[in-house]
């Protein structure tokens, strides 16, 4: 475990490896809170059903980027969505595809890159993901600049990231993940390797500044920035999300964008 820069094709080996690899354990432990049919942003536990950030979705096309087990874009065609779903991982889309099946509700799943998506210009509505995609790809500001240009004039894009303080602090859930030790500034990747160096896992940092003027840059415009508090009577644990750390600092900021409509 280190940070180190790791340029776009090593990360995305990494990143593709890893999910396939881990699909089964990490649906194992966290498809009981994600649900099968179920729209959570983040675990702090905030639901599309009651934050309503994606608006109606009734009928329109609407894209999960990074969708793992695709849990939300199966939410959304419950809802009218026309929902299609993508992630680069083989193992998490089979897991969606398993869901599928044993929901009967069904979208689309593709397997594809996020930094180029295999989509016309203007073929969305509405765009999202919850902790998909953004954090593991090196080149972030291009992932924007796709989801851009994916989505129709007028078009909303919303994700949840991991919220950039927290990188500040050791990834731990108890009382050592509340001593500050790394700079907030340092953009360098966490990175899991093997035993030559070469990268297994990675995990890209960007401050809350970044995160806008990629979003900027890429011609969406910030319509919103939550952070979600830890909620009463919430007493779970996930990695290092926790009561003593959540309600002490955030652990998620979710960006609510638009595509301006001229």
């Amino acid at each position: 475990m280190t940070r180190r820069r790791v340029g776009d094709a090593e990360a995305r080996r990494a990143n593709r490896g890893w999910w396939d690899a881990d699909a089964d354990a990490y649906q194992a432990e966290h498809a009981a809170f994600l649900g099968e049919v179920d729209f959570v942003w983040c675990p702090e536990g905030l639901r599309e059903t009651d934050a309503r950030l994606l608006g109606d979705v009734a009928g329109r096309r609407v894209l999960e980027v990074g969708c793992g087990a695709a849990a939300c874009a199966r939410w959304l065609a419950t809802q009218g969505a026309r929902a299609v779903a993508f992630d680069l991982s083989a193992g998490m889309l089979r897991h969606a595809a398993h869901a599928a099946a044993t929901t009967g509700v069904r979208v689309p799943l593709v397997q594809a890159d996020a930094l180029a998506l295999p989509f016309a210009d203007g073929a969305f509505d509405t765009a999202c993901t919850a902790f998909g995609a953004v954090p593991f790809v090196d080149d972030s500001a291009a992932l924007m600049a796709e989801v851009f240009r994916v989505l129709r004039p007028g078009g909303r894009w919303v994700f949840s990231v991991t919220h950039p303080m927290r990188w500040i602090f050791l990834d731990d859930p108890g009382e050592g993940g509340l001593t500050a030790v790394h700079s907030y500034f340092d953009r360098s990747p966490y990175v899991e390797q093997d035993e030559t160096g070469e990268a297994t896992y990675v995990e890209q940092h960007r401050t809350l500044g970044d995160r806008i003027r990629e979003l900027v840059g890429a011609g969406f415009r910030l319509v919103d920035l939550l952070e979600p508090e830890w909620p009463a009577g919430h007493e779970g644990t996930w990695g290092q999300w926790s009561p003593l750390r959540g309600r002490l600092f955030p652990g998620t900021a979710i960006f609510v964008t638009d595509k301006p409509a001229n």
